[in-house]
């Protein structure tokens, strides 16, 4: 039997866990602002995200992580984007190739962390989406957020700066283009 042509990485259940997340904007005003999490334990910086449960979407458990680590209620916010999948009316084969489609709600971004030490062969996938506040909320009247957590909305630019970790600012800023782009 031959191998694929392609270099390949497989995992078992038991080394891989499945995270979602998103990047919530407050989109109400001209200036637009983006809410990182004060991750107390560690002083960190961070964007809202967690495990996927059994039986949960990708989608709905980026807006669950969303308002537990933040305490806001948040919607999928749709953007112009490339993506290799093919369109929901697929007709024939199509190549897999870039395309462009507006007001696409799907991940924007995954994210391949590598877990553990020298030997374990474990990994972390995590779906990236782009969220904003549900209408009628404001910035600043969360709900409770998971005890861990201080939400806090900053200016993009600014957001970009006070992230931890340089992965997170990767993310934020491909978030704030496609935002930016609409």
């Amino acid at each position: 039997m031959a191998a694929s042509p392609n270099p390949t990485t497989q995992y078992t259940s038991e080394q891989f866990v499945e995270s979602c997340g998103a990047i919530l904007f407050d989109l109400s005003s001209e200036n637009k602002t983006v809410c990182l999490i004060h991750y107390h334990a560690k002083n960190e910086w961070l964007l809202a995200k967690g495990r996927r449960n059994c039986g949960e979407s990708r989608h709905e458990a980026a807006l669950r992580e969303v308002h537990e680590e933040t305490g806001y209620q948040a919607r999928l916010h749709p953007v112009t984007m490339h993506t290799r999948a093919p369109p929901m009316d697929e007709q024939g084969h199509m190549p897999d190739k870039p395309r462009s489609y507006p007001a696409l709600t799907e991940p924007f971004m995954v994210t391949m962390r590598q877990l553990g030490g020298e030997g374990v062969d474990e990994i972390k996938i995590i779906w990236w989406y782009i969220a904003a506040l549900d209408g009628g909320a404001v910035a600043g009247s969360a709900g409770p957020a998971e005890e861990e957590f201080t939400p806090e909305f900053f200016s993009l630019g600014e957001a970009v700066e006070k992230l931890s970790f340089e992965n997170d600012r990767a993310v934020l800023r491909k978030a704030i283009s496609l935002v930016e782009a609409r």
